[in-house]
Formats: C-alpha cells, sequence, structure tokens
C-alpha cells in the first residue's frame, strides 16, 4: 500500500502525518507492507526540512521528521494507492490534477479519519504558537491511527 501525505508547503502537517504514520507502522510491525512519503501543493519550499517546530513537536512524541519538501505532481495519482489531504485547497489543487475518476477516488481527507475533532480541515500551525503544532500532532495520531486500521481491514 503506498500512501501520500499533501499539504500546501509540505513542511508542517504533511511531514508529520507521514512521520506519524512511519511510526505507528513501525510500532505495529507493519512498515514493510506500506511506502509513505510526503508532498505539498506548493513549490515555494522544495527541498527544505520540514519546519524545526514541528520536528521538535514530533521528537518530543518521540517522532523523528526526515522528510525533504516536494511538490505535489501529475503522476503522484498513478505512484500511490491513497492521497490525504489537509484541507479543502489541497483537495481542491490535487484534484484539479486528475484526469479520472480513478484519481479522484483516491483523495481522501485527514479529517475523515479524526472523529473525535470538530475541525473539517487540519489547521496549518506555520503563523502560530506552540499549541497548534500540538493540536496538529493531536489530530495526525487519531487520524493516522484510524487510516492504518481502515487500510489493513481493506
Amino acid at each position: 500500500m503506498k500512501v501520500l501525505f499533501v499539504c500546501l508547503g509540505n513542511i508542517c502537517r504533511s511531514p508529520a502525518a507521514e512521520g506519524v504514520f512511519l511510526h505507528q507502522l513501525e510500532q505495529a510491525g507493519l512498515s514493510k507492507k506500506y511506502t509513505v512519503d510526503s508532498a505539498g501543493t506548493s513549490a515555494h519550499h522544495a527541498g527544505e526540512w520540514a519546519d524545526q517546530r514541528m520536528r521538535s513537536h514530533a521528537e518530543a512524541r518521540g517522532i523523528e521528521l526526515k522528510s525533504i519538501s516536494r511538490q505535489f505532481i501529475e503522476s503522484d495519482f498513478d505512484n500511490f494507492d491513497l492521497i490525504v489531504v489537509m484541507d479543502d485547497q489541497n483537495y481542491k489543487n490535487c484534484a484539479s490534477l486528475a484526469h479520472n475518476d480513478e484519481h479522484l477516488s483516491k483523495l481522501v481527507r485527514m479529517t475523515d479519519f479524526t472523529p473525535s475533532f470538530s475541525e473539517k480541515e487540519v489547521p496549518d500551525p506555520y503563523y502560530g504558537g506552540a499549541a497548534g503544532f500540538d493540536h496538529v500532532l493531536d489530530m495526525v495520531e487519531e487520524g493516522c491511527a484510524n487510516l492504518i486500521k481502515k487500510c489493513e481491514q481493506a
């Protein structure tokens, strides 16, 4: 199973989701069954590490964020089974590159897997304080755990 996480710049939310997902897969002994990556709908931060604040908050939870930012591209639809976006704009930007219904069927929202949160989007913590980074990590931890359950049931 190949899973791609997508946000705007690929330096906060999607690398956090990638790191959390990889961490949870490792803990569950499922790492060999999955290929995991992350991307951004913008190329503004391409080639950069995840935001230092997000890396620090993730590290405090025992999660290492190793990804390097890259832009989401059309061929990602062919290379991944599931594309998990963080907000509605990410969904629209990715959907605009889809060529068919099969591509569109691969797009899901992270909040589809976060029933204990009221938000319909994973908020971007970039311009906020420390609490925003922790909140995003709380959301993606729940979302990734539920996503793994769904993938393993399929």
